[in-house]
């Protein structure tokens, strides 16, 4: 089972670009790759290749969809390279999409099964929990999330 989520950046006239991204959308994975990969101008180059299906620490290179697309004696691994539908599966109809306000940005992640967001704002790093209950809207510090993770699991 996948799950969802939706990155977004909020831009300087205070709309909202975003992406779709199909896997690993929890804190744990999508959340840490975020916090620890992607900057501001990362993410600008990010949101310009449109819908997700893996997010990765590196944006790469196109490459194939899927390991299985090419024979066997011929995979390479690709696992640090994000994987989109656009560039990597010539999907098309799957670009960011402008947000103009953060309550839409909200209604976009509804639309796409979300159950995760990310937000940077000011080059800082927001998440919330989609379908939480009181959460809609309420952006919260992802770096705050992510230490709390560690904590408990340290335990």
């Amino acid at each position: 089972m996948a799950t969802r989520s939706r990155i977004g950046l909020l831009l300087e006239d205070g709309t909202i670009e975003s992406v779709y991204c199909h896997w690993d959308g929890y804190p744990e994975h999508n959340g840490r790759i975020l916090q620890d990969h992607y900057d501001q101008t990362k993410l600008v180059a990010l949101l310009a290749l449109g819908d997700i299906s893996s997010l990765a620490p590196e944006i790469g290179e196109r490459h194939p969809f899927s390991q299985f697309d090419v024979p066997q004696d011929q995979r390479v691994n690709y696992d640090n390279w994000t994987t989109f539908y656009a560039r990597d599966r010539g999907e098309t109809g799957v670009g960011s999409k402008r947000h103009q306000t953060v309550s839409e940005f909200f209604d976009a992640a509804d639309g796409c099964g979300a159950e995760y967001v990310y937000l940077m704002q000011h080059g800082v790093w927001r998440w919330a929990a989609v379908g939480a209950q009181g959460q809609r809207g309420r952006l919260t510090l992802l770096k705050d999330c992510l230490e709390s993770i560690e904590a408990e699991e340290a335990v």
